[in-house]
């Protein structure tokens, strides 16, 4: 399956739904296998720092292949990925949020939330993926 922008749509609405049935405010972002921005969307009052974080979470995600949620892990002080955020012209978000979209193995896209806890915003982002 290929991610096109009605499917990218579906998947911002899902997080979006997910967010206010935890009565949060969240921007959601698809990108594709590239890392470019396909859908976006931001709750009417959501933080203003979540259109960044939130396509670079997705961006993350794509890029080291791994949820954000996971690659803090291995980016914390004597993981084995420690200074990845200072990497990847600082677009590397290294806190739960991000996701990627894998279809048949391969990844074809990623899904990032921002706006509320790393575990919310995980959340949100799983139900995005869910709705893939």
């Amino acid at each position: 399956m290929t991610l096109d922008l009605a499917t990218a749509h579906r998947i911002v609405d899902a997080a979006h739904a997910e967010a206010a049935r935890r009565s949060i405010l969240v921007s959601a972002a698809v990108v594709d296998s590239g890392g470019h921005l396909v859908a976006f969307g931001r709750m009417d009052g959501a933080e203003i720092a979540g259109p960044v974080l939130a396509v670079d979470k997705a961006y993350t995600a794509v890029a080291n292949s791994i949820s954000t949620a996971e690659l803090a892990v291995l980016a914390a002080p004597g993981g084995e990925l420690f200074g990845l955020h200072a990497n990847g012209g600082g677009r590397f978000v290294i806190f739960g949020g991000g996701v990627p979209i894998v279809s048949d193995g391969r990844i074809v896209g990623g899904v990032g939330v921002s706006g509320a806890s790393a575990e919310d915003d995980a959340a949100c982002a799983q139900a995005g993926l869910r709705s893939f």
